[in-house]
């Protein structure tokens, strides 16, 4: 569907001052080319100034009547098929702006003639003509707007000619031409084409076909289709002869009588190689070792059928304007002064065709796919494409519809655009009529910068009606009006230079616009603040914008609209209600200027739709940096206990609100309570009466529900514990309190956290380091009490293996440092045994040694006890594993283990001794040492 709005991005037109009636006009850089129509064989060259000022630069003759006519931005040069003596000719003007000093020498060469050093002063000073023969007649061509090779198409087939920059001397370069692919398709004759970084679009009176050449891997020995080319296959009889069978002409002359219409088809992808339109390629340029070879690669088709109406087929159903539109890359990889035309990087290509009631956009980048349809009021004659806009002409219009090209280029530059971090407007928008300008017959348009070029042509009963100030709805300059004043300068044409308005003032009226639906309509309000961005988007994407002195206010616009979008979603009750979150971020508006924008002072009974809820939930829950006053902090309460009640918890532990009243805060939490009770909100609370300094209310609160159910509830609101700030994590003042009134219950809720991947082991180890004030390298108590806990609980052997080698190594640690934990263990060793597989029981003889050492390692007893438990309920069997897998490879495992053996046989009880042996063990190896304790026990 299309949206119809009637904005102005038209501005003041300007009439030509042509001396002869235009037959066809082309722009490039800063010119335009008007062709004369068949009596003068003449192209005169005007220079584009500010505002749309034309100044003749001079002209120069043509061969013939110009048939066709493109210029290059690349190499600068105009390309014309001319006509004369019933032949066409194509011919390529270069080095044309020689005529602007004066110089009226023309140099005429064919194509691929060898320049002599003799003429090199001479070319600086005049106009170079180059003839290019073709085999069959030129139809139509096309310039590659990235590298400036030209492509022509004639009846069966497409010729490609590359531009070459031949060097004459270090003063001098010349352009030239070598012809180097044919592309022979049978059974077509191309209407236009469309040419632009490899990519070929076609089309003929219904049918579209768009290729692309493919760069292939070429062997050593070059195949033949690559080299020499292959013909087009011939379907042949007996003896090799063409099948023209005498009743062919007859069936011609019967179907003449009738239309046959095929069905209509839609070929995307790899589905268009099935289009069954052979095509086969012939490379005419000369081998060398740079010699590219290609293939071709089907990227659509497309065929239409005639409009039917009850009075039959419209004869008048053609294809029209098909154009290819590449989209670079916005240039943030390089500089002002890199961005030339040759470094532009392509970003997406985007194809349009049009039929007289009706045009089609593709995108054909890595996906084929439809983006917008457009539905014209009526019948086209010509359409041109911009990144901003597509321009239609009809019989008495021109039409400025909007485009969707920014939005899928920006997808194609960063695929995670739609995100809650970036956004952008889908391609899938409906697109709109800015404008509808009317004009007295249209008969061909083009575009360039910021001007569109427009001939028109009254027939002779019109000329009248045209003269009528009231027909004209576009300001004219006095002086333009004044050229054209006698009346031989009045034959029913003019030739118009339209300059399209700023995109900053085009920007502001749509913004100023879209205020007319803030009440009405949401969506249209949306869809117009939406058409502006893409508009802001599609400038900022441009390959001169770095260079454009718009560029700071295009940014500025650019974070406007993404603000008033965020305004959009916030307000309005929309499905798409989560957008509000990214345009904000873009916008780079703080929470605290949201406010200001949507929440209306000292209204208490505001309604807040979910766009907003959505936005500050995530802002306040994403660890923002940005403290809110206390006047924006008690304003979110209000809003939170009005629209989502359930998140008052949440929002009051983010760091955000640190400032917020807390005794404002408990009133609201106590409302909430009597409706929705939970462990968080409790906790919330009691986190609130520390704040406030009210340990009689924070008692109150915590002997509400058990310790258990208490650190669970930790795990709903982590924020209640620790808060990132800067990246790093920063425990709580609730943190603080736990850590010396309930530490056991601080360990629990850590633990909670990390079962429920709520924190990491590292962020727990820099926690627990930052809540005891330590430094990096030391080890509190705490974090001991909490590896171990989590010993208890764990069931991932990763995270096992590094805890066991944690405390294993903090235990050695502080007994070889005689270094005593600062704080009284939360478990004894004997809580370990009992609570914890991976710490065993301590054997007798080792309790017989540790009574026999040194007094002072008593002081010691606990970290050694942890250690034995984990030691000799690990070390055995570990060593009996690990020699039991190198055999005799490792006398050194052998050697410890039978000494680990000996020493154990003589402490221990033969019982004890034998249950510590592995089942599977070998007895030889094992029962001298079996022996050995049985003995002992025997002399005792």
């Amino acid at each position: 569907m299309v949206q119809l709005y009637n904005l102005h991005p038209f501005g003041s037109q300007r009439v030509v001052p042509c001396k002869q009636e235009p037959a066809h006009f082309c722009c490039g850089q800063d010119v335009l080319f008007v062709a004369s129509t068949a009596a003068s064989c003449r192209v005169e060259v005007f220079a584009v100034r500010d505002q749309g000022r034309c100044e003749p630069l001079g002209s120069f003759a043509t061969l013939g009547p110009v048939l066709r006519m493109a210029h290059s931005s690349a190499g600068d040069y105009l390309v014309t098929i001319e006509e004369k003596s019933k032949a066409t000719f194509l011919r390529a003007y270069t080095n044309w702006r020689c005529m602007s000093a004066g110089s009226s020498r023309v140099c005429v060469r064919m194509v691929g003639h060898k320049m002599e050093e003799s003429y090199s002063e001479t070319l600086k000073e005049q106009m170079s003509v180059v003839e290019m023969p073709l085999s069959d007649p030129p139809l139509c061509i096309s310039c590659c707007p990235v590298n400036g090779d030209l492509l022509v198409g004639c009846k069966n087939k497409l010729v490609i000619f590359c531009l070459k920059y031949l060097v004459i001397n270090q003063n001098l370069t010349v352009l030239d031409f070598e012809r180097s692919l044919i592309l022979h398709i049978d059974n077509l004759i191309p209407a236009e084409v469309a040419f632009c970084a490899r990519h070929i679009a076609i089309t003929t009176e219904l049918d579209v076909l768009i290729l692309k050449l493919e760069l292939v891997q070429q062997s050593a020995d070059r195949t033949e289709q690559c080299a020499q080319g292959v013909s087009a296959p011939e379907k042949t009889v007996d003896g090799g002869v063409k099948d023209e069978s005498p009743s062919t002409h007859t069936l011609q002359l019967e179907l003449d009588e009738f239309i046959i219409c095929q069905k209509p088809v839609e070929l995307l992808g790899e589905e268009s190689k099935l289009c069954e339109i052979p095509i086969t390629l012939e490379s005419t340029e000369l081998p060398t070792e740079d010699t590219k070879c290609f293939q071709v690669r089907y990227l659509l088709f497309r065929r239409f059928t005639p409009d039917q109406s009850p009075f039959g087929f419209c004869e008048e159903t053609k294809l029209h304007s098909v154009q290819l539109l590449p989209v670079y890359q916005t240039g943030s990889s390089l500089t002002a002064y890199e961005e030339t035309e040759n470094k532009r990087e392509l970003l997406s290509l985007f194809c349009f065709f049009s039929l007289p009631h009706v045009g089609y956009l593709y995108s054909i980048g890595k996906v084929v796919e439809v983006i917008s349809t457009y539905q014209y009021s009526e019948k086209s004659e010509q359409a041109v494409l911009t990144p901003q806009f597509l321009h239609v002409i009809t019989s008495e219009n021109l039409q400025c519809f909007t485009v969707r090209c920014s939005a899928a280029a920006a997808r194609d530059e960063d695929p995670y655009i739609d995100t809650t971090v970036k956004a952008c407007p889908p391609v899938t928008l409906d697109v709109c009529t800015l404008r509808m300008q009317l004009f007295i017959g249209p008969r061909a348009i083009c575009h360039f910068k910021n001007h569109i070029i427009l001939l028109t042509k009254a027939d002779t009963e019109d000329i009248t009606e045209r003269r009528k100030p009231t027909r004209r709805m576009l300001s004219r300059k006095a002086d333009s009006i004044k050229s054209r004043t006698n009346s031989e300068s009045e034959p029913g044409w003019n030739l118009y230079i339209i300059n399209t308005v700023s995109t900053i003032q085009l920007y502001r009226e749509m913004v100023d616009y879209s205020r007319t639906y803030e009440n009405v309509k949401t969506e249209s309000c949306i869809h117009l603040l939406s058409e502006a961005h893409l508009l802001i988007r599609a400038a900022i994407m441009d390959p001169h914008f770095l260079k454009s002195d718009e560029k700071e206010e295009l940014l500025r616009a650019f974070r406007e609209s993404c603000a008033f979008l965020g305004d959009c979603y916030s307000r309005f009750d929309t499905k798409d209600y989560h957008l509000a979150l990214p345009y904000y971020r873009m916008s780079g508006l703080s929470m605290t200027e949201v406010l200001q924008r949507l929440v209306s002072e000292g209204d208490e009974i505001q309604t807040y739709e979910k766009g907003l809820i959505f936005y500050l939930t995530h802002s306040l829950n994403e660890d923002l940096n940005e403290e809110l006053s206390k006047e924006s902090g008690n304003k979110i309460l209000q809003i939170f206990y009005l629209a989502d009640p359930v998140q008052l918890p949440h929002i009051l532990c983010s760091p955000c609100m640190r400032n917020v009243c807390p005794l404002t805060a408990v009133k609201y939490l106590q409302k909430v309570e009597k409706m929705m009770p939970s462990v968080v909100l409790t906790l919330t609370k009691a986190f609130l009466a520390l704040k406030m300094g009210d340990l009689i209310m924070y008692e109150h609160e915590m002997d509400s529900y058990k310790e258990t159910m208490l650190a669970c509830g930790f795990t709903g609101q982590p924020q209640l514990l620790r808060q990132r700030k800067g990246g790093i994590v920063m425990p709580t003042e609730f943190a603080v309190h736990l850590k010396e009134m309930q530490p056991g219950l601080l360990i629990a809720a850590t633990v909670a956290l990390h079962e429920n991947r709520k924190i990491e082991l590292e962020e727990a180890d820099t926690f627990f380091k930052m809540l005891c004030s330590n430094s990096e390298n030391t080890i509190p108590q705490l974090l001991v009490d909490f590896w171990e806990a989590l010993l208890v609980v764990c069931s991932q052997e990763e995270i096992l293996q590094e805890l066991l080698l944690r405390v294993t190594s903090q235990y050695v640690w502080r007994i070889s440092k005689k270094q005593l934990p600062e704080t009284k263990p939360l478990k004894t060793t004997e809580d370990l045994i009992n609570s914890c597989n991976h710490f065993g029981l301590i054997f007798p003889w080792v309790t017989s040694i540790m009574s026999t050492g040194c007094s002072s390692d008593k002081d010691y007893h606990e970290d050694i006890s942890r250690l034995q438990a984990l030691w000799w309920n690990k070390l055995l069997p570990e060593l009996c594993k690990r020699t039991r897998l190198t055999g005799n490879d490792c006398p050194v495992l052998i050697s410890a283990l039978k000494e680990t053996l000996s020493v154990v046989a003589m402490e221990l009880e033969l019982r004890d001794f034998v249950s510590l042996l592995p089942e599977d063990g070998t007895a030889a190896f094992f029962l001298p040492h079996v022996l050995h304790c049985s003995q002992r026990k025997l002399l005792t």
